[in-house]
């Protein structure tokens, strides 16, 4: 026979982010928890709306099942003196309830230890499940609150508990000084309390008092009403996930209605409106099949279709106020000549630390030439990106960024346009904040991508040279984003700049003033925190740590030939070549490793004594010649046909021998092979079986 539980936490209204996540924490301890008694069960179902978290077990056996604990004491030679049990065995036994009788002795690792067995009869559910309160009360949450005179921390204060094993009520489950029953609330203004007669009645008794307890089914619903008011007035409706998630996380019982607001608010532009509607207000934008935004919105209720006219009344009069802020911000900012903007931005600080807004643009214009010229870009590419570099933080003193700091950068490119700039500059001053997450949209511009790389590049420079370090977790000024969006660039456009010299460059340069007097220290620290990063930027290519290893640990630090040699490595390794592959080369890394002071000068030829030696330099100088416009796929290739000439050489030959000539050079063109090895991995990080 089998029983299902419910498990229901009643709180005050909980922030929409927690909602689900909370939901599964609660789910996945009620799971652990019947685990870890043994207790086997068919499923666990997680509920959750604003005011409520629950769990269902379904198919819950009765009891646990007997079993058998083994349980092994002091070795024979202390249990058992000239033929009888000693007070060691004795005291052992004793403690589990048993008798000598019941000792038997196995051997472990050599040694005989005395052993017992003991028969632990299997507890019925219902006396287990009177200790789930600690399963309530072990939660974890990013935030949390006391009330009244309680020390007790919780996401939300506990209003209620529902507690149900079959259908009875499991009256020992309790949090402070609430204690569980089968009375549930419905409905903060629609409903009444219900009453849950057992946890399969559970869903139904909420939906009669307007509760939609399963989130996902809240989800669905929001879709579908959203989608019928776009079929029934020729709209479209893009539905943003993150938005839909957030909507049915705030509401128990959706009821999804049409607003509109004046079409003078049109010339707003679009993403002013957009953000005011879908970030501000969680309303949905309505677009006609031409896509252009029409003067109409969809929100959702968190009730029924009474009076839903009001609803939208009370809605609209909200937006129109913001978007007459936003109307009246954008006309004024329309008033004001890019070099007042720019006036401005002198007394604008960067960082207390550092300087001011106009001393970064300064100095992310030097960092622009100096990376075109790296990279060797067109003249045309660097003059636009040089000119959004001399004005691309104007937005950050506009009404309108003032008022809806998420369109930094959007509000930069649109008043640029305005101010007469091209739309190469002005698209290059939206794309620089660019990507924003780390699977966030990357510039598509030339000029913006190497807007964006400077701007990263300098604000991790700036902040690190001037000793504000993350530390742990915490990361104030969202360097680890910054550069992880410009390993990202690097990659993507493609970028070929050896970054760990070009930073030491730059540091020594550009950021020399910003230093604190640690600069060896912060050397080692950029160097280190790029490293990270590119590694972070591998583990998506391949999750063998080893391999992320022999690449973070090359001599390049070029981020896209990391990563192709990365998706090469990464191949190649399980095929069955490879590990006599790596053991050649590794052959190579480790001996030259050990003789570098031996290893410089020119490869004499006259001092190559045997056929392998003389074939192995061969192919060595013939890569040597080629190796820097080969692709990681091309080197790699060359490296596995020369493996076998590796192989051959110091079969035939020792490498330190007596003749200082001769050892000599065979360390110079061993050293130089390993540097080209290197250049790809480092194939001693390499695990091969």
């Amino acid at each position: 026979m089998t029983q299902s539980l419910l498990l229901e936490i009643g709180l005050e209204e909980l922030p929409a982010q927690y909602v689900r996540t909370s939901s599964e924490q609660l789910a996945k301890r009620v799971e652990d928890f019947f685990k870890d008694e043994n207790l086997e069960f068919e499923s666990v179902e997680a509920f959750a709306t604003p005011r409520r978290l629950a769990v269902r077990v379904n198919g819950l056996v009765e009891e646990q099942a007997d079993r058998e604990e083994i349980f092994k004491g002091p070795s024979l030679a202390i249990a058992q003196k000239d033929g009888a049990w000693t007070k060691a065995a004795e005291g052992f036994v004793r403690g589990k309830g048993l008798t000598t009788d019941d000792i038997y002795v196995e051997e472990v690792n050599g040694v005989e230890y005395i052993h017992v067995k003991q028969h632990i009869a299997g507890k019925s559910t219902k006396e287990v499940v009177k200790n789930l309160s600690s399963v309530i009360t072990d939660m974890k949450f990013p935030v949390t609150m006391r009330w009244a005179a309680h020390t007790f921390e919780y996401l939300r204060p506990i209003h209620w508990i529902v507690a149900l094993y079959g259908n009875e009520v499991i009256e020992e489950i309790g949090v402070l000084d609430v204690k569980a029953g089968r009375t549930s609330r419905g409905h903060r203004f629609l409903g009444k309390e219900a009453t849950i007669e057992n946890p399969e009645s559970y869903e139904k008794a909420l939906a009669e008092q307007f509760v939609i307890v399963n989130q996902d089914e809240r989800k669905a619903l929001v879709r579908k009403q959203i989608e019928e008011l776009a079929a029934k007035n020729n709209w479209i409706i893009p539905i943003d996930e993150d938005l839909l998630e957030e909507v049915s996380s705030i509401l128990e019982y959706p009821t999804a209605f049409a607003g509109t607001f004046d079409e003078k608010y049109l010339v707003v532009p679009e993403p002013v409106l957009v953000t005011s509607m879908k970030e501000h207000q969680r309303y949905f934008v309505v677009y006609n099949q031409e896509k252009q935004l029409l003067p109409f919105f969809v929100s959702v209720r968190n009730g029924n279709d009474y009076m839903i006219e009001n609803v939208a009344k009370g809605n609209q009069k909200v937006l129109t106020a913001r978007l007459e802020d936003a109307l009246f911000f954008y006309e004024e900012d329309l008033k004001i000549p890019m070099t007042t903007f720019l006036k401005k931005l002198e007394t604008l600080n960067f960082h207390a630390k550092i300087g001011s807004m106009t001393e970064k643009m300064d100095r992310v214009q030097l960092l622009v030439g100096r990376i075109a010229k790296e990279l060797n870009l067109p003249s045309d590419v660097v003059v636009t990106a040089q000119r959004a570099a001399s004005i691309y933080k104007f937005d950050l003193v506009t009404n309108m960024v003032g008022e809806f700091p998420e369109l930094q950068g959007i509000m930069g490119e649109i008043y640029a346009l305005k101010q007469g700039e091209t739309p190469e500059v002005a698209q290059a001053i939206r794309e620089h904040y660019m990507p924003t997450s780390a699977d966030g949209e990357l510039p598509s511009s030339v000029p913006g991508a190497l807007l964006a790389v400077a701007d990263k590049l300098d604000t991790f420079l700036s902040f690190t040279a001037a000793g504000m370090l993350p530390t742990g977790s915490n990361d104030p000024y969202a360097l680890r984003r910054q550069v992880m969006g410009l390993v990202q660039i690097l990659a993507a456009f493609d970028w070929n700049i050896e970054i760990e010299d070009f930073t030491k460059l730059l540091l020594g340069l550009d950021y020399a003033e910003f230093l604190t007097g640690k600069e060896d220290e912060i050397e080692e620290f950029i160097l280190s925190f790029i490293r990270e990063r590119v590694a972070q930027r591998i583990a998506t290519i391949t999750k063998r740590h080893d391999i992320i290893d022999a690449i973070v640990n090359s001599h390049t630090s070029s981020v896209p030939e990391q990563l192709k040699a990365a998706k090469v490595l990464s191949a190649v390794s399980e095929s069955e070549e490879f590990k006599g592959i790596t053991e050649a080369l590794n052959r190579v890394i480790n001996i030259s490793a050990k003789a570098q002071d031996d290893a410089s000068g020119e490869i004499l030829e006259d001092r190559l004594e045997t056929e392998s030696e003389r074939t192995l330099v061969k192919a060595i100088k013939e890569l040597h010649s080629k190796v820097q416009t080969l692709t990681p796929e091309e080197l790699y290739s060359h490296l596995e046909a020369m493996a076998p000439k590796i192989n051959d050489f110091f079969n035939e030959n020792m490498v330190m021998v007596d003749d200082e000539a001769t050892r000599r050079n065979r360390l110079r063109f061993l050293g130089l092979l390993s540097e080209i090895i290197l250049d790809l991995a480092d194939f001693t990080s390499l695990i091969v079986k």
